[in-house]
């Protein structure tokens, strides 16, 4: 896949996130009319204690300049009546490299919607799984509630000394 494929989903995708947002925003200014007192603008909603996630991505790699597929799934656990959680996450880059990445992560919701991801770990590539390298990744995701679900964009920056990448994609989690 082109670069400019890459910039042309990642484009569409903050498009799609901002009108979702847009109708988000005004059926729930409706309801909060009809329903509830307004909190200074702020969005007070409890979270589950744990959330499994999943994310499909296109991932960019800086170095090649190549475009592949990555799948991304963690599990997260909330402490109690805070912002952060803890948890571990797993990447596996479909490509020639077989790219796998193990890591614990570290969560932060400045939001109710944002939350940011730090997940240092290791990455192993090719068949075997020899030669561990240190990997480090940040990624950032904005959730749009559906039940016990949440669906939104997410985007990730990896760092390992191979080579770093950045990824765009559709996050779905569900929380319990």
């Amino acid at each position: 896949m082109k670069l400019s494929h890459f910039l042309i989903i990642l484009l569409s995708l903050i498009a799609t996130s901002l009108y979702a947002q847009d109708e988000h925003d005004h059926v729930e200014h409706h309801n909060h009319d009809d329903h509830h007192e307004h909190h200074d603008g702020e969005d007070h909603h409890d979270h589950h204690k744990n959330e499994i996630g999943i994310a499909h991505a296109a991932v960019y790699f800086v170095k090649e300049k190549e475009v592949s597929y990555g799948l991304h799934v963690h599990y997260v656990y909330t402490f109690a009546e805070s912002k952060f959680g803890a948890g571990l996450s797993f990447e596996n880059i479909f490509d020639e490299h077989q790219h796998r990445t193990f890591g614990i992560l570290a969560s932060y919701r400045p939001l109710d919607k944002l939350s940011f991801n730090v997940s240092p770990g290791i990455t192993f590539e090719g068949a075997s799984s020899s030669d561990p390298i240190f990997a480090l990744h940040i990624e950032t995701s904005y959730e749009f509630e559906i039940h016990n679900f949440h669906v939104g964009p997410v985007l990730e920056y990896a760092y390992d000394p191979n080579d770093s990448h950045m990824s765009i994609g559709l996050h779905v989690g569900y929380g319990f």
